[in-house]
Protein backbone atom coordinates (compact mmCIF):
# COMPACT_ATOMS: atom_id res chain seq x y z
CA UNK A 1 0.00 0.00 0.00
CA UNK A 2 1.45 3.42 -0.74
CA UNK A 3 0.44 6.06 1.70
CA UNK A 4 2.80 8.39 -0.19
CA UNK A 5 0.03 8.35 -3.15
CA UNK A 6 -2.93 8.60 -0.79
CA UNK A 7 -1.16 11.61 0.80
CA UNK A 8 -0.47 13.88 -2.49
CA UNK A 9 -3.50 13.02 -3.66
CA UNK A 10 -5.33 14.47 -0.12
CA UNK A 11 -3.02 17.09 -0.61
CA UNK A 12 -5.07 18.34 -2.95
CA UNK A 13 -8.09 18.96 -0.97
CA UNK A 14 -5.97 20.55 1.85
CA UNK A 15 -5.57 23.50 0.01
CA UNK A 16 -9.82 23.70 -0.48
CA UNK A 17 -10.51 22.66 3.09
CA UNK A 18 -10.91 25.20 6.39
CA UNK A 19 -8.43 25.10 9.31
CA UNK A 20 -10.15 22.57 11.13
CA UNK A 21 -9.59 20.11 8.11
CA UNK A 22 -5.87 20.90 7.85
CA UNK A 23 -5.97 19.70 11.13
CA UNK A 24 -7.56 16.75 10.85
CA UNK A 25 -5.00 15.98 7.86
CA UNK A 26 -2.02 15.88 10.22
CA UNK A 27 -3.52 14.26 12.84
CA UNK A 28 -4.73 11.72 10.15
CA UNK A 29 -0.90 11.25 8.98
CA UNK A 30 0.96 11.58 11.91
CA UNK A 31 -0.57 9.92 14.55
CA UNK A 32 -2.50 7.51 12.80
CA UNK A 33 -0.71 6.52 9.28
CA UNK A 34 3.13 7.22 10.67
CA UNK A 35 2.44 5.32 13.81
CA UNK A 36 0.60 2.49 12.04
CA UNK A 37 3.59 1.89 9.20
CA UNK A 38 6.73 2.46 11.89
CA UNK A 39 5.40 1.11 15.13
CA UNK A 40 2.43 -0.88 14.69
CA UNK A 41 3.35 -3.70 11.96
CA UNK A 42 6.17 -4.55 14.21
CA UNK A 43 4.26 -5.13 16.90
CA UNK A 44 1.85 -7.23 15.59
CA UNK A 45 3.99 -8.77 13.27
CA UNK A 46 4.54 -11.97 15.64
CA UNK A 47 0.88 -12.11 16.68
CA UNK A 48 0.06 -15.51 14.59
CA UNK A 49 3.67 -17.24 15.22
CA UNK A 50 3.68 -16.29 19.26
CA UNK A 51 0.23 -17.32 19.45
CA UNK A 52 0.55 -20.23 22.01
CA UNK A 53 -1.31 -23.06 23.54
CA UNK A 54 -1.47 -25.36 26.08
CA UNK A 55 -2.04 -28.34 23.76
CA UNK A 56 -0.05 -29.90 20.99
CA UNK A 57 -3.58 -31.46 19.03
CA UNK A 58 -2.92 -30.38 15.79
CA UNK A 59 -5.44 -27.16 14.24
CA UNK A 60 -6.52 -26.26 18.00
CA UNK A 61 -4.01 -23.09 17.87
CA UNK A 62 -4.88 -21.57 13.95
CA UNK A 63 -8.87 -22.43 15.22
CA UNK A 64 -8.68 -20.32 18.81
CA UNK A 65 -6.32 -17.80 16.91
CA UNK A 66 -9.17 -17.35 14.28
CA UNK A 67 -11.67 -17.71 16.71
CA UNK A 68 -10.52 -14.57 19.04
CA UNK A 69 -8.76 -12.63 16.27
CA UNK A 70 -11.13 -12.80 13.35
CA UNK A 71 -9.18 -9.52 11.87
CA UNK A 72 -6.21 -8.64 12.20
CA UNK A 73 -5.66 -5.17 13.80
CA UNK A 74 -3.20 -3.77 11.28
CA UNK A 75 -5.75 -4.92 8.30
CA UNK A 76 -8.15 -3.25 10.48
CA UNK A 77 -6.75 -0.20 10.60
CA UNK A 78 -5.39 -0.19 7.28
CA UNK A 79 -9.00 -0.52 6.29
CA UNK A 80 -10.40 2.07 8.64
CA UNK A 81 -8.02 4.87 6.94
CA UNK A 82 -8.84 3.80 3.38
CA UNK A 83 -12.83 4.29 4.12
CA UNK A 84 -12.11 7.36 6.14
CA UNK A 85 -9.78 9.22 3.03
CA UNK A 86 -12.15 8.09 0.48
CA UNK A 87 -14.86 11.09 1.25
CA UNK A 88 -11.78 13.70 0.95
CA UNK A 89 -10.99 12.07 -2.59
CA UNK A 90 -14.99 13.29 -3.55
CA UNK A 91 -14.24 16.78 -2.97
CA UNK A 92 -10.87 16.32 -4.91
CA UNK A 93 -12.60 15.18 -7.76
CA UNK A 94 -15.65 17.75 -7.48
CA UNK A 95 -12.81 20.62 -7.27
CA UNK A 96 -11.02 19.21 -10.19
CA UNK A 97 -14.15 19.07 -12.15
CA UNK A 98 -14.84 22.99 -11.28
CA UNK A 99 -11.35 23.70 -12.26
CA UNK A 100 -11.51 21.87 -15.77
CA UNK A 101 -14.45 23.94 -16.29
CA UNK A 102 -12.69 26.94 -16.05
CA UNK A 103 -10.52 26.23 -18.14
CA UNK A 104 -12.08 25.48 -20.97
CA UNK A 105 -14.07 28.75 -20.08
CA UNK A 106 -10.93 30.44 -20.63
CA UNK A 107 -9.44 28.76 -23.35
CA UNK A 108 -12.90 29.72 -25.27
CA UNK A 109 -13.35 33.01 -24.32
CA UNK A 110 -9.47 34.03 -24.99
CA UNK A 111 -7.96 31.32 -27.23
CA UNK A 112 -4.63 31.67 -27.56
CA UNK A 113 -4.46 34.69 -25.35
CA UNK A 114 -4.80 31.91 -22.63
CA UNK A 115 -0.85 31.97 -21.38
CA UNK A 116 0.18 29.42 -18.74
CA UNK A 117 0.37 31.80 -16.36
CA UNK A 118 -3.07 31.93 -16.33
CA UNK A 119 -3.50 28.21 -16.13
CA UNK A 120 -0.80 27.85 -13.69
CA UNK A 121 -2.94 30.29 -11.33
CA UNK A 122 -6.09 28.57 -11.52
CA UNK A 123 -3.94 25.20 -10.52
CA UNK A 124 -3.09 27.51 -7.20
CA UNK A 125 -6.04 29.35 -6.79
CA UNK A 126 -8.28 28.39 -3.85
CA UNK A 127 -11.90 27.85 -4.01
CA UNK A 128 -14.45 29.04 -1.77
CA UNK A 129 -16.60 26.52 -0.07
CA UNK A 130 -19.86 27.48 -1.46
CA UNK A 131 -22.90 26.19 -3.45
CA UNK A 132 -22.33 22.90 -4.80
CA UNK A 133 -18.59 22.20 -3.14
CA UNK A 134 -20.53 23.11 0.09
CA UNK A 135 -22.44 20.15 -0.17
CA UNK A 136 -20.33 18.21 -1.34
CA UNK A 137 -17.76 18.97 1.87
CA UNK A 138 -20.40 18.44 3.82
CA UNK A 139 -22.01 14.96 2.82
CA UNK A 140 -17.78 14.16 2.99
CA UNK A 141 -17.41 15.11 6.69
CA UNK A 142 -20.85 13.39 7.30
CA UNK A 143 -19.45 10.16 5.68
CA UNK A 144 -16.14 10.28 7.39
CA UNK A 145 -18.09 10.47 10.98
CA UNK A 146 -20.15 7.49 9.78
CA UNK A 147 -17.21 5.49 8.77
CA UNK A 148 -14.87 6.37 12.06
CA UNK A 149 -18.02 5.68 14.32
CA UNK A 150 -18.99 2.76 12.77
CA UNK A 151 -15.11 1.04 12.73
CA UNK A 152 -14.71 2.28 16.40
CA UNK A 153 -17.65 0.60 17.38
CA UNK A 154 -17.21 -2.90 15.12
CA UNK A 155 -13.52 -2.95 16.44
CA UNK A 156 -14.85 -2.84 20.26
CA UNK A 157 -17.54 -5.98 19.27
CA UNK A 158 -15.16 -7.70 17.79
CA UNK A 159 -12.33 -8.03 19.74
CA UNK A 160 -14.60 -7.38 23.21
CA UNK A 161 -13.19 -4.19 23.57
CA UNK A 162 -10.01 -2.31 23.48
CA UNK A 163 -7.47 -4.07 26.36
CA UNK A 164 -5.66 -6.93 25.31
CA UNK A 165 -6.14 -9.66 27.62
CA UNK A 166 -2.86 -11.94 28.41
CA UNK A 167 -4.96 -15.04 28.81
CA UNK A 168 -7.74 -16.58 26.70
CA UNK A 169 -9.57 -19.88 27.42
CA UNK A 170 -10.72 -21.85 24.24
CA UNK A 171 -13.00 -24.72 23.91
CA UNK A 172 -13.36 -24.80 20.01
CA UNK A 173 -13.42 -27.92 17.97
CA UNK A 174 -10.77 -29.51 17.12
CA UNK A 175 -9.36 -28.38 20.69
CA UNK A 176 -9.73 -31.90 22.74
CA UNK A 177 -11.22 -29.52 25.99
CA UNK A 178 -10.55 -26.01 27.62
CA UNK A 179 -7.14 -24.83 26.44
CA UNK A 180 -5.60 -21.80 27.42
CA UNK A 181 -3.99 -19.67 25.01
CA UNK A 182 -1.60 -16.84 25.52
CA UNK A 183 -0.97 -13.67 23.58
CA UNK A 184 2.61 -12.13 23.08
CA UNK A 185 2.68 -8.62 23.86
CA UNK A 186 -0.78 -8.18 25.44
CA UNK A 187 0.12 -4.74 27.34
CA UNK A 188 2.07 -3.11 24.39
CA UNK A 189 -0.86 -3.80 21.66
CA UNK A 190 -3.09 -2.65 24.61
CA UNK A 191 -1.36 0.83 24.58
CA UNK A 192 -1.26 0.54 20.56
CA UNK A 193 -5.08 -0.11 20.48
CA UNK A 194 -5.78 3.03 22.48
CA UNK A 195 -3.67 5.22 21.31
CA UNK A 196 -5.38 4.19 17.42
CA UNK A 197 -8.82 4.76 19.47
CA UNK A 198 -7.65 7.92 20.76
CA UNK A 199 -6.65 8.87 17.67
CA UNK A 200 -9.39 8.40 15.98
CA UNK A 201 -11.82 10.01 18.93
CA UNK A 202 -9.96 13.49 17.85
CA UNK A 203 -10.68 13.04 14.48
CA UNK A 204 -14.57 12.53 15.36
CA UNK A 205 -14.24 15.55 16.95
CA UNK A 206 -12.27 17.76 14.47
CA UNK A 207 -14.59 16.38 11.91
CA UNK A 208 -18.12 17.31 14.29
CA UNK A 209 -16.25 20.91 14.82
CA UNK A 210 -15.92 21.39 11.17
CA UNK A 211 -19.29 20.55 9.99
CA UNK A 212 -20.97 22.89 12.78
CA UNK A 213 -18.40 25.88 11.30
CA UNK A 214 -19.47 25.02 8.12
CA UNK A 215 -23.74 24.52 9.06
CA UNK A 216 -22.69 27.94 11.06
CA UNK A 217 -21.36 29.48 7.87
CA UNK A 218 -23.88 28.62 5.49
CA UNK A 219 -26.53 29.82 8.24
CA UNK A 220 -24.97 33.26 8.50
CA UNK A 221 -24.68 33.73 4.54
CA UNK A 222 -28.11 33.05 3.89
CA UNK A 223 -29.48 35.60 6.91
CA UNK A 224 -27.31 38.02 5.12
CA UNK A 225 -29.09 37.20 1.84
CA UNK A 226 -32.14 37.48 3.04
CA UNK A 227 -31.52 40.52 4.51
CA UNK A 228 -30.15 42.11 1.53
CA UNK A 229 -33.28 40.87 -0.39
CA UNK A 230 -35.39 42.64 2.18
CA UNK A 231 -34.18 46.06 1.75
CA UNK A 232 -34.21 45.46 -2.00
CA UNK A 233 -37.55 44.66 -1.92
CA UNK A 234 -38.83 47.56 -0.02
CA UNK A 235 -36.85 50.60 -1.10
CA UNK A 236 -39.94 52.41 -2.02
CA UNK A 237 -41.53 52.22 1.27
CA UNK A 238 -38.08 53.26 2.74
CA UNK A 239 -37.71 56.41 -0.05
CA UNK A 240 -40.88 57.39 1.22
CA UNK A 241 -40.36 57.43 4.79
CA UNK A 242 -37.48 59.58 4.14
CA UNK A 243 -39.51 62.21 2.13
CA UNK A 244 -42.24 62.31 5.04
CA UNK A 245 -39.77 62.99 7.25
CA UNK A 246 -37.57 65.17 5.32
CA UNK A 247 -41.19 67.12 4.31
CA UNK A 248 -42.23 67.49 8.26
CA UNK A 249 -38.50 69.26 8.80
CA UNK A 250 -39.21 71.66 6.26
CA UNK A 251 -42.74 72.58 7.56
CA UNK A 252 -40.92 72.76 11.08
CA UNK A 253 -38.39 75.39 9.46
CA UNK A 254 -40.77 77.31 8.10
CA UNK A 255 -42.93 77.40 10.97
CA UNK A 256 -39.75 78.63 13.02
CA UNK A 257 -39.25 81.22 10.33
CA UNK A 258 -43.10 82.79 10.42
CA UNK A 259 -42.72 82.80 13.61
CA UNK A 260 -39.49 85.11 13.94
CA UNK A 261 -40.68 87.51 11.38
CA UNK A 262 -44.25 88.06 13.01
CA UNK A 263 -41.97 88.42 16.06
CA UNK A 264 -39.69 91.16 14.70
CA UNK A 265 -42.44 93.00 13.10
CA UNK A 266 -44.13 93.39 16.31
Amino acid sequence: MSWGALYAQLGGVNKHSTSLGKIWLSVLFIFRITILVLAAESVWGDEQSDFTCNTQQPGCKNVCYDHFFPVSHIRFWCLQLIFVSTPALLVAMHVAYRKRGVKRDLIATRGDKANEEDLESLKKKRLPITGPLWWTYTCSLFFRLLFEGGFMYALYFVYNGFQMPRLVKCEQWPCPNKVDCFISRPTEKTVFTIFMVASSAICIVLNVAELVYLIAKALMRCSARTKRRHSYAHPDHMSKDKAYMQNKKNEMLLSSASDSSTSKSV
